[in-house]
């Protein structure tokens, strides 16, 4: 099998209650061909100890005062040379072997772009949760449909970072994952797969994510109007547009049923221009004989 270079920049700033697991998450892979590297904000707690206690598998840490969250994970982009990259906040984890299914998965014509199916671990570290299946198309996104792309488990190409400019917006507070996805989508489709990648840690007190909600969407919409207006083609922007009234208009309507017709009607005079622009790709799951990973034909 092909190992293709898995470069993991890990962000931290005092985050020691929980960053030593998330190394752990990243090396127990024992994944043989991966480039790690943490970013530290200058800690005051234990965290700089803790990194120094696997520095000998790290490829580059450093900790320095930075400008924040993105400033910190764009410094480590900057020092990796892996084909597939992604981060992992200090808090997060990886599930066992998921760097193997990442590779094996991207050796699949046509992949550059991938989410796991997204998962919920506590403060204990348990998996509590794992969500549906979702197929993800540009159209949700400019329609503004925030069901969030899980940022933990998605990977993606090296050759679709440099394409989309190489870089994070860092004057971003909260949503420049998002942003990045938006400049994704202008190159490439996120394909998905059934396998757990990595998940997001839910903790009860001291996360950003807590009260962040309104000031990301704020972000949020501001960069979508913003791609919509002015970096997506006519066509697609004019069937947007069209969706929108459509919408608009839908929620005006109290009966229920009628909603459902006129719904009906308007999707399928629109279904092969949509299907046109904004289709999604077709699944990965795992062939249960075979043992490997393959498009799934039914979808």
């Amino acid at each position: 099998m092909n190992y293709p270079k898995i470069s993991i920049v890990t962000p931290n700033f005092n985050g020691a209650e929980y960053l030593e697991e998330t190394i752990k998450s990243v090396l127990s892979q024992n994944y043989p061909n991966l480039e790690y590297i943490i970013i530290d904000g200058g800690s005051t707690d234990s965290s700089v100890d803790i990194i120094k206690k696997y520095e000998s598998q790290l490829v580059y840490w450093i900790s320095e005062p930075d400008k924040g969250l993105y400033d910190a994970i764009q410094k480590g982009f900057d020092k990796s040379s892996g084909e597939i990259m992604a981060w992992i906040n200090s808090d997060d984890l990886y599930h066992p072997k998921a760097f193997f299914t990442v590779a094996e998965i991207f050796n699949l014509e046509g992949v550059n772009w991938l989410q796991g199916i997204p998962s919920i671990f506590d403060q204990k570290g348990r998996t509590v949760a794992v969500n549906k299946i979702k197929r993800w198309s540009k159209l949700d996104y400019y329609l503004g449909n925030f069901k969030w792309i899980q940022q933990e488990s998605v990977f993606w190409r090296r050759s679709l970072w440099e394409v989309s400019g190489a870089k994070l917006a860092t004057d971003m507070k909260y949503a420049s994952d998002l942003e990045l996805w938006l400049r994704f989508f202008r190159y490439e489709k996120l394909f998905v797969t059934g396998a757990l990648l990595a998940g997001f840690r839910m903790r009860s007190k001291e996360q950003l994510s807590l009260n962040f909600h309104n000031e990301y969407l704020e972000e949020a919409r501001s960069k979508i109007k913003w791609e919509v207006e002015n970096n997506i083609p006519e066509n697609e922007r004019n069937l947007v547009k069209k969706i929108k009234r459509h919408n608009n208009l839908v929620k005006k309507i109290h009966f229920s049923f009628l909603k459902r017709i006129i719904d009906v009607i308007f999707y399928a005079m629109i279904s092969k221009k949509k299907e046109l622009y904004f289709s999604c790709p077709r699944v990965i799951s795992f062939d249960r004989i075979k043992q490997e990973f393959k498009f799934d034909s039914n979808v």
